[in-house]
């Protein structure tokens, strides 16, 4: 579940090639409690991260975004110009819920399966992001404007194509939550399994 934050940072000059990147990761927490699967459940409810725009936000289990920054080499050429390398600075942001005290046992071992399965989803949103970066940069490297010396020009079609990558990504990201959300996918089952103990 996405609400990603793109961030772009167009410097220059810099020398970097498509492969000399690699993506950072973060994980943070939020607080629940209860003494059951549904106690538990009922806490994610209350204290998950908001997401959405606007009056529309609504809580849900966990969250991957990301930072993304760019540092771009655009090389006047003649009467163009050309960006010659783009090299990304990003961190993959994920939001997890942990409870605050000791389970039991029982308790503990159907968390411990919910908790996993949940990080596996996510895992799969920080895959998909990585791949978006990477498509920008299969978009970008080598692009080349004419009639654009001083590098103004090709600034907003390297704009353009990140925001056609991002929506592909978005696109992509949406209908993987919904698969894996819809009755009998991965995270009903999973939240059933907690649930229901």
């Amino acid at each position: 579940m996405i609400r990603p934050a793109l961030a772009l940072l167009l410097l220059s000059p810099a020398s970097a090639l498509a492969g000399d990147w690699k993506a950072g990761e973060r994980t943070e927490h939020y607080r629940i409690s209860g003494n059951s699967g549904f106690a538990l459940y009922r806490s994610i409810g209350e204290n998950g991260p908001l997401i959405g725009p606007g009056g529309n936000r609504t809580r849900t289990i966990a969250h991957t975004t990301f930072d993304l920054k760019w540092r771009r080499d655009y090389r006047p050429d003649g009467n163009a110009c050309e960006v010659r390398s783009a090299l990304p600075f990003l961190t993959v942001i994920t939001t997890l819920p942990k409870p605050a005290d000791k389970l039991p046992p029982a308790l503990a071992a159907g968390w411990k399966a919910f908790a996993d399965g949940i990080a596996a989803h996510e895992k799969v949103h920080g895959r998909m992001i990585v791949a978006m970066t990477a498509n920008i940069i299969e978009a970008t490297v080598g692009l080349r404007v004419e009639d654009d010396a001083g590098c103004k020009k090709i600034r907003a079609e390297v704009l353009s194509r990140v925001k056609r990558a991002y929506a592909d990504y978005h696109d992509e990201s949406a209908a993987f939550d919904r698969q894996e959300m819809s009755n009998g996918g991965t995270i009903h089952r999973l939240i059933l399994a907690l649930v229901n103990g």
